[in-house]
């Protein structure tokens, strides 16, 4: 429909390891953006056309979610470490001809963005990230609380197959349980959007990359966090924390203040009035925060 993603182009680009779909559109210095779980690129359908005013956004998705290439299980999960799929983010970039550019990221994609960040401190401008403090944290830190409510970051880190057996007996249960843990999905998903991640949520080799995701971050990407931690490597440019008022990341954890001890620039950021899927439930105040961050000329 036109007015899904207006003026945008839905193609793919090939990186070292595969192929990504993606959406561009807009002009002015470049902004990746990147999307959580159990999500593809189609998220961003709220506050991609405003930011296309004043940026050239690019909206890919990961590597083993959406349209994207899926890399098969490993022993060691290393196709799924967010060096991996960072790298395939700056690789895109490059090839789009966008040496430095800024980064909004949400859920499992702040993940991405934080290696990202890290691995590329001379590339990364600005960062926001949404409804997310960084993994090692919250594995070290976790008790009950986390573990109920975010049972599914051991459920899917389960060996392989099992979880993608039963995720792909019923995907469309699966999928609404997982994103509302009622009948049907929340009402703030556009139709298109659901049908795009629905058709994800059906196809096998996805649902084993979204379980390589997670068990690479409670495998190998904890050993690369520890890495960096010991070394000092921390994130150098400004960022821009957001989580929902109505999810669990504020209420369990004071996020500006954690993000604080793994980056060196200025952190600011804020509660949205919304539960985890900020872009799509408050996509205006989203938009709000992210025009008084991001730079809309090249630094």
């Amino acid at each position: 429909m036109t007015d899904f993603f207006p003026g945008f182009e839905l193609t793919t680009r090939r990186v070292a390891d595969g192929e990504l779909r993606l959406r561009t559109g807009g002009s002015g210095p470049p902004l990746l953006l990147l999307h959580g779980n159990p999500q593809t690129h189609a998220m961003w359908h709220a506050v991609a056309p405003g930011l296309a005013e004043r940026f050239t956004v690019i909206a890919p998705d990961l590597r083993g979610y959406g349209g994207s290439f899926k890399p098969p299980p490993t022993g060691d999960h290393a196709p799924y470490a967010k060096s991996s799929m960072a790298r395939d983010m700056a690789e895109l970039m490059a090839g789009l001809g966008h040496d430095r550019f800024q980064v909004v990221s949400h859920d499992r994609g702040a993940r991405v963005a934080h290696r990202l960040a890290i691995d590329n401190p001379d590339r990364v401008e600005r960062l926001c990230v949404m409804d997310v403090v960084p993994t090692i944290e919250h594995f070290e830190r976790t008790d009950m609380a986390f573990a109920l409510g975010y049972y599914h970051w051991f459920w899917f880190a389960q060996p392989h197959p099992f979880p993608e057996e039963l995720i792909n007996a019923a995907p469309a249960t699966w999928f609404h349980a997982h994103t509302s843990r009622e009948p049907k999905s929340p009402g703030f998903f556009r139709q298109e959007a659901l049908q795009d991640y629905l058709r994800a949520a059906h196809d096998p080799e996805a649902i084993a990359g979204m379980c390589e995701d997670y068990r690479a971050a409670a495998s190998i990407d904890l050993e690369h966090d520890r890495i960096s931690r010991a070394a000092g490597h921390k994130i150098s440019c400004p960022m821009l924390v957001l989580w929902g008022a109505k999810g669990k990341v504020g209420g369990w954890y004071d996020p500006v203040a954690l993000w604080r001890e793994y980056c060196t620039a200025e952190v600011r950021g804020t509660a949205v009035n919304s539960g985890h899927y900020l872009a799509e439930e408050a996509p205006e105040e989203v938009l709000r925060h992210l025009r008084g961050f991001l730079q809309p000329t090249a630094a």
